[in-house]
């Protein structure tokens, strides 16, 4: 099912969900029942939140121009990780 935009005379815009290829030209209004013609729309740009697109932003412009770095980047306040293994069993293990 996609959604469709129409617009009706009376009542302005309003949205009606369609199988995809089978939306009407014209439909009746929920409201008052007049004829509403289909409008075409842009599709849901704004559907993306703002995190993920910041996000794909800062991706995009890492391709073109990675950041330079001094340090590992890593959280505040997150504890380190100790020099020795973490588990005994990687104690035993040679060591290069």
């Amino acid at each position: 099912m996609a959604t469709y935009e129409y617009r009706c005379p009376r009542d302005g815009a309003f949205d009606a969900a369609y199988p995809i290829g089978q939306a009407p030209p014209r439909t009746r209004c929920a409201t008052c029942s007049a004829e509403a013609d289909r409008v075409f729309s842009a599709p849901l740009l704004n559907a993306v939140s703002r995190p993920l697109t910041a996000a794909l932003d800062r991706a995009a412009r890492s391709a073109e121009a990675p950041e330079v770095v001094s340090r590992i980047p890593g959280r505040r306040g997150t504890p380190t990780r100790p020099n020795g293994p973490t588990h005994p069993g990687h104690a035993r293990l040679p060591r290069p």
